[in-house]
């Protein structure tokens, strides 16, 4: 990432008018270190070459003191204005990188990780703050006030300014050659960084069957490794910082002195006056300053640069085209997956699946694990696009439209979802369900059996689940989840094994459920591993994976 890259500027529109701000403070503050330059060298100079009191120094003072707090409340505004832009251009920044993944679809994320998506999206752009906070603001100070103060010297003193200008690029270049030194530390530490997010992520997942078999403390050492890893890379940044750092406040102090000396010698032959010479010295050290803090602020933003490429990655990959139609109305319209296959390496997974959803019919999947029963479904649900054959939805009087033209979010407003793991939104039990009325409410409930999840919770309809459905056993948030889909009023209802992980009772309440659906005329595609559920469905299809097909 270049120092300022104008993709940046692109995706996190907040970052604009902060780059902006801090320009124009940046304009500012090279005013205010050369107005306090020449008061504080014409009161020095004055006192100790004229004589002056301090009643005759009165004014300069006083502008002195106001020069000096307007510098401190531009700074106070720039780091104050840093802070509040950051938060918002890596909120919009990690807003981005999540929609954009969801446009990309699961097939992408299932090939970079979901984890490291998570980690990136998380605490890899949190890394971000101190580039806005501390290096992007030092940037463009030396943007301003390297050159403006440098064009002051050139005025005053040009033996000064010379010296100057011959030791300044020795900043920048130690900086280079410090950036190639620890070129990929950063990517290195992020990477670190997902791996261990992912190993906890996948930890905690699977936690419940680690423990059923004594096995909860065999990943600790993996994420001890990792946690390992990750902190030395850090503290190997760490130590570069440090020695990078020190090297630059020994080249410009080294510069500096260079200066001082030459002011020395020629005030003693008197070939500069003594006002001249202090401006000179105070201003040479502010030369410096934003190219010191630069440097030493690279470390503290590399982290944030990093994961900021990987965003743009994100960002830049080229999401499939998106429809325009308003999807039609499912309650009449027929779906039809004509010879459909999505590619999985060299075979197609599912391949040749036909399958027809009539307005009111009851589907089921059948097959063996890894056919491709998941992938039809998010071929229905739009989720993913099919390599080949293609999904048609059509309506009564209408030609019929494909899926991938239709607008999604009009279709997927007349769909109801129940995945093998359902996902509860935070918030009461009657929240998540939701219903036109208490009566639909408790009729939906008595039928799945969550009136007696309700009647054993400790505040019934009222009692708060966390996130996910924290607070309730799986089984528990099943049953909620087939409330909510017998309560919404989609037209298409799409359940994956919705008994995977029910008793027999709980599988007899999806039988009901399923049931209850049918005779209100909604469309059910099931995927079902239990006969007892294939048997419900008005047409049960097998899907095969196929054979090897040509890239």
């Amino acid at each position: 990432m270049r120092p300022l890259d104008p993709r940046l500027l692109r995706h996190a529109r907040s970052a604009r008018g902060y780059v902006g701000l801090t320009a124009a403070l940046g304009i500012l503050t090279a005013a205010l270190v050369v107005a306090q330059a020449l008061l504080l060298a014409r009161a020095l100079g004055r006192a100790v070459h004229d004589g002056a009191t301090l009643d005759t120094l009165a004014p300069l003072v006083g502008w002195l003191a106001v020069v000096v707090l307007a510098r401190a409340v531009v700074t106070s505004a720039q780091e104050r204005w840093a802070h509040r832009s950051a938060t918002r251009a890596v909120g919009e920044l990690r807003e981005a990188v999540v929609a954009r993944t969801v446009a990309l679809g699961p097939r992408r994320l299932a090939a970079t990780g979901g984890a490291a998506t998570v980690t990136l999206a998380t605490r890899g752009l949190d890394a971000l703050e101190p580039y806005f906070v501390r290096y992007l603001p030092q940037l463009l100070l030396a943007a301003t006030v390297t050159p403006g103060t440098l064009l002051v010297v050139l005025g005053l003193d040009w033996v000064s300014a010379a010296i100057l200008v011959g030791t300044l690029p020795l900043v920048p270049l130690f900086m280079v050659l410090v950036g190639r030194l620890t070129e990929g530390r950063s990517e290195a530490g992020l990477a670190t960084m997902q791996r261990l997010g992912a190993q906890v992520l996948d930890l905690l997942a699977g936690l419940p069957t680690l423990r059923a078999f004594g096995r909860e403390r065999g990943p600790a050492a993996r994420v001890h490794a990792l946690g390992d890893a990750h902190r030395r890379a850090t503290m190997g940044t760490l130590r570069i910082a440090f020695l990078s750092g020190m090297v630059l406040e020994l080249l410009t102090t080294l510069a500096v002195a260079l200066v001082a000396v030459a002011i020395g010698l020629r005030l003693v032959d008197g070939d500069l006056d003594l006002v001249t010479g202090l401006a000179v010295l105070v201003l040479a050290p502010e030369v410096f300053w934003p190219l010191r803090q630069v440097g030493a602020q690279f470390h503290a933003a590399a982290d944030g640069v990093a994961a900021a490429e990987q965003a743009f990655a994100v960002l830049d990959a080229p999401a499939p085209p998106t429809g325009s139609l308003p999807a039609p109305d499912l309650a009449t319209t027929t779906v039809h997956l004509r010879e459909v296959g999505v590619r999985t390496g060299d075979a197609l997974t599912p391949a040749g699946l036909d399958v027809t959803l009539a307005p009111g019919s009851v589907v089921a999947l059948v097959g063996p694990s890894g056919a491709g029963k998941s992938t039809a479904v998010e071929l229905v649900l739009g989720l993913l696009r099919p390599d080949a054959g293609t999904v048609v939805l059509d309506s009564p009087g209408a030609p019929p439209v494909p899926l991938g033209d239709v607008d999604l979010p009009s279709y997927w407003r007349q769909v109801t979802w129940l995945p093998q793991r359902p996902v509860l939104e935070p918030g009461t039990i009657a929240d998540v369900v939701g219903g036109a009325s208490d009566q639909d409410r408790d009729a939906a409930a008595t039928l799945t059996g969550l009136d007696a999840v309700v009647a054993a919770a400790p505040d019934g309809w009222r009692t708060e689940l966390g996130r996910g459905g924290a607070g309730l056993s799986l089984g528990q948030r099943q049953r909620v989840a087939l409330t909510r889909a017998l309560l919404s009023d989609a037209p298409l209802v799409v359940l994956d094994e919705p008994t995977a992980h029910l008793d027999a009772a709980g599988e007899q309440v999806v039988l009901d459920a399923v049931r209850r659906l049918r005779e209100d005329g909604r469309t059910v595609l099931l995927v079902a591993h239990r006969a007892s559920l294939a048997a419900c469905a008005d047409t049960v299809v097998t899907v095969r994976t196929g054979a090897a097909v040509p890239a």
